[in-house]
Formats: C-alpha cells, structure tokens, sequence
C-alpha cells in the first residue's frame, strides 16, 4: 500500500477520539487563516480557501469556526500571523519524509522537529533533499465496498481523473490539481461517498520497511502528526498491515 494511503488509513482511525479531533480543527483552522489571508475571504475566487473549507466541512467544524477562521485570516478579527515552511528529513531505514509546518515561531517549529526526528531513528535533512520524490496531486480516497468500480472508474475518468487504483480496501483516485475540484464535484454528484479527498504530495515510489525500523517510522509519523507546528506530513514508507494493527 503506498506510504500516502497507509499514513492517511491511520490518521482516519486516530481521528475517532476527541483529542484527535481537536487537534484536528486546530490545523484546519490554521490553514482556512493562512488561505483568507493569501487569497482572500471568498472562496469562490480563492480555491486554496474553498478547498480548506470544504475540509473542515468534512469534519463537521461549526460554520461558526469557519466564518471566524476566515475573519481572522483576511484581518477583521484579530488573530495570529503563521508562516508557512517546508522540512524534509529521513526516517528510519532511509524513509523519505516531508513536513508542512504552520507556525507563529519558526525557531520552536524546527528545534520540535528536529528533536521528532532524532528522537525515533531519523534525521532533518537539506532543502530539497526528498521533495523530489514527490508529486503534488489531487486525492480522493473511496471505499471499496461502498462503491461498484466501474461506475466510479467511468465517472472519474470522465471527470479529467488520470488513474484509478484499487487498493485492497479502498479506491485511490488521482488527479493532476488542477483537475481536482471537477473530479471530486463528479463523483459528489454521483453519490459516491469519500473518504478522504484532498490535494496532497504522493511518493513516486515506496520504501519498504519492516521490524524495528517500521515501529519507528510509525511512531515518527505521529508524533511529527501530532506536533503543534506541523500542517501536514508525507512519507513514501511501506508498512506491513501486521505492524499497524499491532502498535
């Protein structure tokens, strides 16, 4: 299974409780400011914003927190100014990781992650280091059971998707960005339910890792999620399904 849909599998689970879930509005909140503040506040013109709306909409976050976010972000209410960067490192056994950081103090953001990566087996590494094994996509995940493939592969292909895969449980539909908003529309309009669906940096390919070093990958991954600074992390790690249901 590729590290972004293992990763993102996990996640989904870990959401279920409520701490997870705070943490959760705490960087959707984040980003829904940092877009109103780059865009704009419409999200009609703004699609940075209309896709971080949607998001928080999926986790259904009161249309309260969204409007207030947004105030924040374009400077009707006061809030707090966050700097967008970029950290990339290895994990155990080689693993490539990339970091989206959100922060109002970058001197805190990279001593906590870099002290993350130290920590279980890995290292912070240079500018440019592993983003190269990346490419920015759109994602939408489906579950496999709740949809039949056909209609689904037929829909998004037609809707501008470039691959549909069938990944044991689910469905990964891939899509260049700029396509993204229309493939997800189709599929909306279809009534064909996601699980995920987000633009999001996949691995060109997977590193694969087991025992100790695939504990540690596992245990990187969450605590960097877990990290207040930290946006988003992408990693072409693959974990054997033994390991992620034992931890």
């Amino acid at each position: 299974m590729s590290g972004h849909s293992k990763w993102s599998s996990i996640k989904h689970k870990k959401a279920a409780t409520d701490a997870r879930r705070g943490k959760v509005f705490t960087k959707l909140i984040k980003e829904i400011m940092v877009a109103a503040r780059m865009g704009g506040g419409d999200p009609n013109a703004n699609p940075r914003l209309r896709s971080a709306i949607q998001a928080a909409k999926s986790e259904n976050m009161p249309k309260d927190n969204i409007e207030r976010a947004i105030k924040k972000g374009t400077g009707d209410l006061e809030g707090v100014n966050y700097e967008e960067s970029i950290y990339e490192g290895y994990g155990p056994g080689g693993a490539a990781v990339l970091v989206e950081s959100l922060t109002d103090n970058k001197n805190r953001a990279v001593a906590d992650i870099r002290h993350i990566f130290s920590k279980n087996g890995g290292s912070l590494g240079e500018n440019g280091c592993v983003a190269w094994m990346f490419d920015k996509k759109g994602y939408i995940l489906v579950e496999s059971k709740a949809v039949d493939e056909d209609t689904l592969m037929e829909t998004a292909l037609e809707a501008g998707a470039e691959d549909v895969r069938d990944d044991d449980d689910n469905y990964e539909v891939i899509t260049a960005v700029e396509d993204f908003e229309a493939v997800k529309k189709a599929i909306d309009e279809a009534q064909l339910p996601t699980m995920e669906a987000e633009v999001t940096m996949l691995p060109q390919s997977n590193s694969n890792l087991t025992g100790k070093e695939a504990e540690q990958m596992l245990r990187l991954m969450e605590m960097l999620d877990d990290c207040e600074d930290v946006q988003r992390v992408y990693t072409n790690a693959d974990i054997p399904d033994e390991i992620v249901n034992h931890m």
